[in-house]
């Protein structure tokens, strides 16, 4: 059944799996992991529990991704635009299976504020979706610039023999700048001030508790 003959109801079912499957669960990736076939680096403990808290991190922001898209779908106006949010929400949950499997690698586990982090995310997504489709698009665009920003700032900090995590980093990086493109094609707009720096400060938060917690 194509997502477009959905109706409201069926599409509200369908978001409460997926948060149920993007909290409690690890969805399967469509794609493998860009890790597979490198060798787990010697690190010693302090190394081990920074790259995991920095793949905590991750794994929380795509947590938040898949609760952005879902929240934004749900609301689209246009079944073209929604069909694309959803199958960007699909690749993301590859990157959520990449990084949860890292995390378990590395003897760690995901957020223990993951339940809130989707519900916050979700209402963001939603609320986007209210204010129409460009603007919405646009939320992707600043969205996916900011997460590749701080990938690349995660890929400087991982230790530098921990190729694994920076594989799968790498590539989450490649699909978030063609997710940001992608929502420029299609009609996004720049959000005005003071969004983007909201978005930012509230980026940092969620990053500075889920390196923790």
């Amino acid at each position: 059944m194509s997502i477009r003959h959905l109706s409201r109801l069926d599409r509200l079912l369908m978001a409460g799996e997926h948060a149920l499957e993007a909290i409690a669960g690890t969805p399967p990736a469509a794609r493998p992991s860009p890790a597979v076939g490198i060798a787990e680096p010697e690190l010693d403990d302090i190394e081990r529990r920074h790259a995991a808290g920095l793949m905590r991190v991750n794994h929380t922001g795509e947590v938040c991704a898949q609760a952005l898209y879902v929240g934004q779908a749900a609301l689209a106006r246009d079944a073209d635009n929604r069909e694309h949010l959803l199958r960007a929400a699909a690749e993301e949950t590859d990157h959520l299976a990449w990084c949860a499997e890292r995390l378990r690698q590395l003897h760690s586990r995901p957020s223990l504020l993951n339940p809130l982090w989707y519900a916050g995310s979700y209402a963001i997504g939603a609320a986007a979706a209210l204010a129409g489709d460009p603007i919405s698009l646009g939320f992707v665009m600043e969205t996916e610039r900011q997460v590749e920003t701080h990938l690349a700032e995660h890929l400087q900090k991982l230790p530098p023999q921990d190729a694994r995590s920076r594989a799968v980093l790498a590539t989450m990086q490649a699909d978030e700048i063609r997710h940001a493109e992608a929502a420029q094609q299609r009609g996004g707009v720049e959000l005005p001030f003071p969004l983007p720096q909201l978005m930012h400060a509230t980026s940092l938060l969620m990053k500075t508790v889920a390196y923790r917690l």
